[in-house]
């Protein structure tokens, strides 16, 4: 049976001992959360110097004041992540939480040739896996099945427009994935991410749904990029599919946003063109002996991130406590899990590996939203914890 294990070598970054990484633990002997700095082995608390990692993100050079802050020792990276899992978590020591805190957490979607095709067929099948098939092949006969070449809101994309319009195949997710304008969604209230080794959460209404490997970029309030980590944009295709209204039921539930395992901050030997080349990989485990294994490359992206950074931040949208963006997924996942013609769909218990080398990995098992833990820890009873503790 699949188990959450998670150790250093498996969950952090290949260069960890390298890599500028904060992250945010929880500390029950202060019945709450702190900010810590990744040094060595161990979990820094850095907290008196920034309160949140939102403040942090705020600096002028985030990875140089987080490598000169000051802050007492926490425990052993190793000790925290094995105490993370929620089925082994001994409540009385230190475990992890998703790194990020006051941003708002955004998403960017159909930023990717083969995910616009997914999604186009989410649409016209409106929720029936089983007609999909079908649809799959009569889109890429008319789209074809690779647009990475073709720049969003060009003359040449608005060409396809009219083609695709005339022949009556056009769609809301086509007019998103070669528009001028990128489809920028809000994919959770801050505060409520969870992150790796804990449980990520599928609503049981849905009966097909998906795993969405993604980079995700925080960025501050002045619209700059400062670092990156994994993400889990956890997806209902059958709900979404259903309408394209009904895109925050598929997307906003109880731990359906996974952030981590860190927040690698940018500095000279990290920067967003390590990002741009990065391969996220996927891998699924059930109960059940499924196995299934999938990738998503940033370079073969449609908008560049600095582009749809600059549409989700700006003059017409502002973000004080800065924002943490997904910037999308390339990986769709079509193999038959069971019957024939039903595509993939999560089971529960699925342990999903999402990771890059240079962020590490996200490790979670799928659970229904209402047998993850609840979320009781908003904004409000951060600023009480942080105020009790006097470090506001």
């Amino acid at each position: 049976m699949p188990r959450v294990v998670l150790d250093p070598a498996q969950v952090l970054p290949s260069d960890w001992r390298e890599a500028t990484l904060v992250g945010r633990v929880w500390r029950p002997e202060l019945e709450g959360p702190s900010v810590v700095a990744l040094r060595g082995e161990d979990a820094i608390d850095v907290t008196a110097r920034f309160p949140t990692v939102s403040a942090l993100c705020e600096e002028a050079d985030p990875a140089g004041a987080l490598k000169n802050a000051a802050g007492e020792r926490v425990g052993a990276i190793a000790e925290i992540l094995a105490n993370t899992p929620p089925d082994r978590r001994d409540h009385a020591r230190p475990w992890l939480l998703a790194p990020v805190d006051l941003q708002a957490i955004k998403a960017a979607g159909v930023t990717f040739a083969v995910s616009m095709l997914e999604r186009v067929i989410e649409e016209r099948a409106r929720g029936d896996s089983g007609a999909a098939a079908a649809i799959r092949e009569e889109v890429v006969r008319l789209v074809g099945d690779d647009l990475s070449r073709l720049r969003p809101g060009s003359a040449e994309a608005m060409r396809l427009k009219e083609v695709l319009v005339a022949q009556g195949a056009w769609s809301q997710y086509l007019e998103v994935g070669i528009g001028p304008d990128a489809e920028i969604f809000t994919k959770a209230p801050p505060m409520s991410a969870v992150g790796t080794g804990m449980d990520a959460g599928l609503h049981p209404a849905s009966s097909w749904n998906n795993p969405e490997p993604e980079v995700a970029l925080a960025v501050s309030s002045r619209g700059r990029i400062v670092g990156a980590m994994l993400g889990n944009d956890v997806n209902l295709r059958d709900v979404e599919g259903r309408s394209a209204l009904l895109l925050g039921k598929a997307k906003d539930n109880n731990a359906a946003c996974v952030l981590g395992p860190f927040l690698r901050l940018f500095d000279g030997a990290f920067s967003l063109d390590d990002i741009r080349q990065t391969t996220v990989t996927l891998v699924v485990e059930g109960e059940d002996g499924f196995r299934m294994e999938g990738s998503s490359s940033i370079a073969r992206i449609s908008r560049d991130p600095e582009d749809l950074v600059s549409q989700m931040i700006g003059p017409h949208h502002q973000y004080p406590d800065g924002a943490v963006l997904f910037l999308g997924t390339m990986f769709a996942p079509v193999e038959d899990r069971g019957a024939p013609g039903k595509g993939f769909t999560h089971a529960q218990d699925d342990l999903v590996v999402i990771a890059a080398p240079g962020l590490g990995a996200l490790v979670n098992r799928m659970r229904p939203t209402n047998a993850c833990e609840p979320w009781t820890f908003g904004t409000a009873a951060l600023m009480r914890s942080l105020a009790r503790r006097g470090v506001l």
